[in-house]
């Protein structure tokens, strides 16, 4: 059965490798084959877009639609759909994800400085919010589309430029204002008015900007949130989103969620209504090393699930908590490590020289509000982008090359070196800049180069293992540094208020 599994999953493997394949594999492929004959003198033409038969909306002729399935480097899998009609030459373009909707929302940021800057590649899907931040400009969910920033950008301006006769001559002011924003966006394509920030957000998490190894700091960003229940509803998520219209039906009664023995909460008082195996009393204190379990809606599918967490002691640091969710319905998991306490004064930047293999097997905590950096390596992840996770340097760094690696070759990390064909689509020069990328990543994984590893953390809550503690470490660099207002707008502390809430209340 294990053997029959295992090869059910390669032919599976297998079948995706083939339907879906870099654009430049594909064209290769197609140049190095035989188009007049095979070797028994049959044709042998290979098609890499598939045309169907199809109904034009627009005169109710039929046209052809033309089906590529390809994948994107740093991205997966999608279907680029272009339809034309001979009849009266209506053309549709638009792209659909051929992935499964990610378990989290991803919103993404890029801060335009430069000409090169506007030829990153854009997925837009149908259910994501693009924004030009400079001018509040906001293009909503609709058709999905394959191009690049500048591609886009011009779009929005061919759009807006399509009905300004008719706006100037009914609605003279609202002309006016959009002429504006149509001169700015002419601006941004000449490269006279750098830099802008422009965004993505989606809610499916199957949207995406392009990024380049390198970046500074604010250049480009990545963040991963749990998508609210309306958002769920949407997408067509999870069996208790009540229809439009239902709203004031009674919700389905969610199956109790089976636990392991040893994950049921043990010596703690029963919460009212709960069965108290799986609740934890808020009057009494969470025990150290102790597992607790409750239930918990999955952010995935919306189902219930259950979730384990268990406080620890971090020597010479403070109490963490490590949380796990696995949800049996849809296979979501995630781990996350939380900080409690409260919310210190300055933020903390710790700074550590791997020089050893030592070094490498240092603890880390990277909490969900740290930035990490590695200058030697042309390496930062932004905060929010991984998470909260508490492991070794060398796991921290092994992790970011496997999700880098599946994202731009579809590789599996442990492949000794990158497939022939594989990111074709990516231009010569990015990939060459990623393969040096990850060949510097893998030695300093290795132990063979000396790196300097960055934690910047606006709430002082991430933490490297010291080999000297109490006493000073040599080799770690702690610095306490003010909070920049960005950094409070972000973490809301500007809006937090701890004294005096009462008298607004009663105001």
């Amino acid at each position: 059965m294990a053997q029959q599994a295992s090869g059910e999953r390669l032919q599976g493997a297998g079948l995706a490798k083939d339907l879906f394949e870099d654009m430049g594999q594909k064209v290769n492929g197609m140049g190095s084959a035989n188009v007049n004959g095979g070797a028994d003198g049959e044709e042998t033409d290979q098609k890499i877009v598939d045309e169907i038969e199809s109904l034009c909306m627009n005169c109710q002729a039929n046209g052809i639609t033309r089906l590529l399935l390809t994948r994107i480097p740093f991205f997966r899998e999608i279907v680029i759909m272009s339809f034309s009609c001979p009849h009266c030459g209506f053309h549709n373009n638009e792209i659909q994800s051929a992935g499964e909707i990610q378990p989290k929302g991803a919103r993404y940021a890029l801060r335009v400085e430069r000409d090169e800057d506007m030829q990153r590649q854009v997925v837009k899907g149908d259910t994501c919010i693009f924004r030009v931040e400079d001018l509040d400009l906001e293009i909503p969910a609709g058709k999905g589309q394959y191009s690049n920033l500048e591609g886009i950008v011009s779009a929005v301006k061919d759009d807006l430029q399509s009905h300004q006769d008719e706006r100037m001559r009914q609605m003279p002011e609202v002309g006016e204002r959009v002429a504006s924003i149509i001169r700015t966006l002419t601006d941004m394509l000449e490269g006279r008015r750098f830099p802008f920030m422009v965004s993505a957000d989606d809610p499916t998490g199957n949207s995406w900007i392009e990024p380049k190894p390198g970046e500074a700091v604010g250049k480009w960003a990545k963040s991963e949130y749990n998508r609210t229940a309306a958002q769920n509803g949407m997408l067509g998520l999870g069996d208790d989103v009540p229809a439009p219209g239902h709203e004031h039906q009674e919700a389905t009664t969610a199956p109790e969620t089976e636990l392991r023995p040893e994950y049921h909460s043990t010596g703690l008082g029963p919460t009212e209504g709960v069965p108290s195996s799986n609740n934890v009393d808020a009057e009494d204190d969470i025990v150290e090393n102790q597992v607790y379990s409750f239930p918990a809606s999955c952010p995935g599918c919306t189902r219930p699930c259950a979730t384990n967490m268990k406080m620890v002691n971090i020597p010479y640091f403070k109490q963490v908590v490590l949380m796990s969710t696995v949800c049996e319905d849809c296979g979501y998991r995630s781990n996350e490590v939380k900080t409690g306490g409260e919310v210190p004064e300055q933020g903390r930047k710790i700074t550590l020289h791997v020089k050893s293999p030592e070094d490498l097997a240092r603890d880390i905590l990277k909490s969900e509000s740290a930035a990490l950096a590695c200058p030697e390596l042309q390496l930062r992840v932004e905060p929010g982008t991984m998470g909260g996770r508490f492991t070794t340097v060398e796991g921290i760094l092994t992790n970011v090359r496997k999700d880098l690696r599946a994202q731009a070759f579809g590789l599996e990390d442990g492949d000794a070196e990158v497939a022939e064909g594989a990111g074709d689509s990516m231009p010569s020069e990015s990939k060459r800049t990623w393969e040096e990328f990850f060949a510097s990543l893998s030695e300093a994984i290795e132990g063979k180069i000396p790196f300097t590893l960055v934690l910047e953390d606006p709430l002082a809550s991430s933490y490297v293992q010291s080999l000297t503690a109490p006493e000073p470490d040599p080799q770690i660099e702690i610095v306490d540094y003010e909070r920049t207002e960005e950094e409070k707008d972000d973490l809301g502390l500007n809006d937090m208020k701890t004294e005096g809430y009462e008298e607004d209340h009663q105001s």
